[in-house]
């Protein structure tokens, strides 16, 4: 069935966090013990990190981009992206992976940056698709050294005011496998209007329903939640 373009399809604003791309394979941003593949997050997520240790940083990035290329998007990324046939969708994501792409969906929001992405470390705004690995002394050609395109803690979030405008005008909320406790993007539930139904989908959710007005818990992994809510709401828009 082809694309229902008409003033009455409803929007659909999508918050994804590591839970869902873990049934991928691909491993949450840190473990219980606060390490990130055995790292302290401040070691390899950081500015001050990478000015310590360069190298350490982006190998760590390099081993990250050689496992995305290992894994393909799950269940619930494919029913994602199957809402665009029914609904504008918009998926804002804190992961920096690609599996919501090429899972089919068009309209994503890297809140984090892009693991598939490196930028000058002189300008911000000066971006790259990166394929391979980047090393000390690849430099841009102002002659900065280059870096992968990540948004490291205490960074500013470029695509923030963006995601926020995407929630304040969403008809229907789902958030998908986090814990909504890393801010800014936790804040990005309070933007939604009064009255839009929210619904949470993580295995161990943090919230109850008394909460949030509207909001439905749904008590699953992303790849065995996000499919029924799909096709729930398949059938509503047919």
């Amino acid at each position: 069935m082809g694309k229902k373009n008409t003033s009455e399809t409803k929007k659909i604003t999508v918050l994804t966090g590591a839970g869902v791309s873990a049934d991928s394979g691909i491993s949450t941003f840190r473990d219980a013990d606060g390490l990130w593949e055995g790292h302290d997050v401040m070691e390899v997520a950081s500015p001050q990190g990478f000015a310590n240790n360069p190298s350490l940083v982006l190998d760590f990035y390099n081993q990250r981009r050689k496992r995305l290329k290992e894994v393909s998007p799950n269940p619930a990324h494919l029913a994602l992206a199957e809402l665009e046939a029914y609904y504008e969708v918009s998926i804002i994501t804190q992961n920096v992976d690609d599996l919501h792409e090429r899972a089919g969906s068009t309209h994503v929001v890297h809140l984090h940056g892009e693991l598939l992405k490196m930028r000058s470390s002189g300008n911000e705004f000066v971006i790259w698709d990166c394929e391979g690995d980047i090393v000390v002394g690849d430099l841009c050609e102002q002659g900065h050294q280059l870096r992968p395109h990540i948004v490291w803690f205490g960074e500013a979030v470029p695509q923030l005011e963006k995601a926020a405008s995407e929630t304040r005008s969403a008809d229907i909320l789902i958030i998908i496998g986090t814990s909504m406790q890393v801010y800014p993007a936790a804040s990005l539930v309070h933007y939604a209007n009064e009255g839009v139904p929210i619904y949470f989908i993580d295995p161990d959710p943090n919230v109850s329903e008394h909460d949030l007005d509207n909001l439905s818990i749904i008590p699953e992994t992303a790849a065995k939640g996000v499919p029924p809510l799909v096709s729930d709401l398949i059938a509503a828009a047919s």
